[in-house]
């Protein structure tokens, strides 16, 4: 009877192979964050950098013949003193915009999570539909529906909402509006994907506990909507709060917002550190914004 000898064990690997490996795939790691890096590098750190510079300019002469890195912290000052009105006025319409989108955004975000069926897709593509559109062929339409002469305006005096001669285009109301809806699928998006991950048998559970649909929703669905409700507020208030077309087409002067401010400056008056210091103090305003927001929800519930 022949005795079969048993295979000999394979090698343990060497520490100097293991160490090997480890390297090749930190590297891989890396290699596939490059193009990122270097994408930002070139599109946001190197203009953000530019951005800082050019706030602190002083003039060399006069605005004709250039300006210089003369460290004039004093630009914010005087950004400040001169265009404190569009700064705040800017800040109160991306707080508004934001509030009016996450009342009709929650319900449209509800309404296809819990009650859309099979129809949840179609109404996702109608919402992301006005996207397929030029935000500035969007708002120029709203300065057609507001118009003076339209069907909305005449309605709103047949019921006495606004006087015989009274208007929309040129107010808040219209710059707001403008903004709500244009920003609006910012706000749908996260909320429906927080809404559609929520377990249906935690509202059964509630029923069974005797909670009305009011408690089911102020108990459940609410908490565990909130991390859509925070990066929804989020990605509406921050564009909202610097856009300037809406302003530019649906406002007047009175109405105006700091980006309309920004976007003179440097096209028109020239005047590259104001514009540049003003630009700076609305990133800082909104970046320590954001700050205290998340905080005050606590990052824990983002995650």
């Amino acid at each position: 009877m022949t005795t079969v000898a048993a295979p000999a064990p394979s090698p343990a690997p060497t520490s100097s192979g293991a160490n090997v490996a480890a390297r090749r795939r930190r590297m891989t790691g890396y290699v596939l964050l490059a193009p990122a890096v270097i994408w930002l590098g070139l599109f946001f750190v190197v203009p953000f950098y530019s951005l800082i510079a050019t706030s602190l300019y002083g003039p060399k002469g006069s605005v004709l013949t250039g300006y210089d890195m003369s460290w004039s912290f004093g630009n914010y000052w005087d950004a400040f003193k001169s265009y404190k009105g569009p700064l705040g006025r800017s800040l109160w319409y991306g707080a508004l915009t934001s509030f009016f989108c996450l009342i009709l955004g929650y319900v449209l975000a509800y309404a296809i999570a819990f009650k859309a069926g099979r129809w949840k897709n179609l109404m996702l593509v109608l919402v992301i539909a006005p996207f397929f559109t030029s935000f500035l062929v969007r708002t120029l339409s709203w300065k057609l529906i507001l118009s003076d002469n339209g069907i909305v305006v005449d309605v709103l005096q047949a019921v006495h909402l606004v006087g015989q001669d009274g208007r929309l285009l040129a107010t808040p109301v219209a710059v707001i509006a403008g903004l709500t809806y244009n920003f609006l699928p910012f706000m749908v998006l996260p909320l429906y994907a927080s809404l559609d991950k929520i377990d249906h048998r935690y509202l059964e559970a509630s029923r069974d506990l005797y909670a009305n649909s009011f408690m089911g929703f102020w108990k459940i669905t609410w908490p565990l909507s909130i991390p859509g409700v925070v990066a929804g507020t989020l990605l509406t208030f921050i564009p909202a709060a610097g856009d300037y077309i809406n302003a530019q087409l649906l406002g007047s002067p009175q109405q105006r917002m700091v980006g309309n401010v920004i976007q003179n400056l440097f096209t028109n008056a020239n005047d590259y550190p104001a514009a540049g210091a003003l630009s700076m103090m609305l990133s800082i305003v909104i970046v320590v914004m954001v700050m205290v927001y998340v905080r005050w929800f606590g990052t824990e519930e983002l995650l």
